[in-house]
């Protein structure tokens, strides 16, 4: 059937692994207990901490899992853009500013992949200082979240890929490391 090659396909795993990335990163324990701002950006760079746990795991995994990742990242950037329009954002200025997030997201991956990495929790403490408390330094809080985002890593880790390609992802309890002190 020639109509069928120009079908669109269903992006129905793709869109429910975004979904899970998504609810991870608005846990209100975040919000509260690692005192990330409730902001655009504070959500924003959550969402950013997670898909790269995310695609970290799933990089080098093959030709199927590298387009699976890549469409789950082209929803990431849709649904970005989508919200720029929804907050009143000109359609002159969407472009630009989806390629800012484009290029902080790519920063922020520079910076947490080597510190998670090489398990180095200083390291990632500071990245995550930098990024996702830019304004007001929260040692303890960064802290918490860079032992979560480890325990995250190792998690994913450790889960079949199959699994993680069908939204199946075994995120930590953030509360687990609400008293984590420095």
């Amino acid at each position: 059937m020639v109509f069928g090659l120009f079908r669109r396909r269903s992006r129905e795993a793709e869109h429910k692994v975004y979904c899970e990335i998504v609810a991870q990163a608005r846990q209100p324990a975040f919000y509260t207990d690692f005192l990330v701002p409730d902001t655009i950006d504070g959500r924003f760079d959550l969402i950013v901490a997670h898909a790269v746990l995310y695609f970290r795991r799933m990089r080098g995994e093959g030709k199927e899992i590298s387009e699976f990742t890549q469409n789950v990242f082209d929803l990431f950037f849709q649904d970005m853009d989508a919200s720029l329009r929804e907050m009143g954002v000109s359609d002159t200025r969407v472009p630009k500013k989806v390629k800012v997030m484009g290029e902080a997201f790519y920063g922020r991956a520079d910076a947490y992949i080597p510190a998670i990495e090489s398990e180095n929790i200083e390291e990632l403490s500071a990245a995550i200082g930098r990024n996702i408390y830019p304004d007001s330094p929260e040692p303890v809080a960064q802290t918490r979240l860079a032992h979560y985002i480890l325990e995250a890593s190792k998690r994913l880790t450790e889960q079949p890929t199959q699994d993680l390609m069908t939204g199946k992802l075994d995120w930590p309890d953030p509360d687990d490391f609400k008293d984590i002190s420095v």
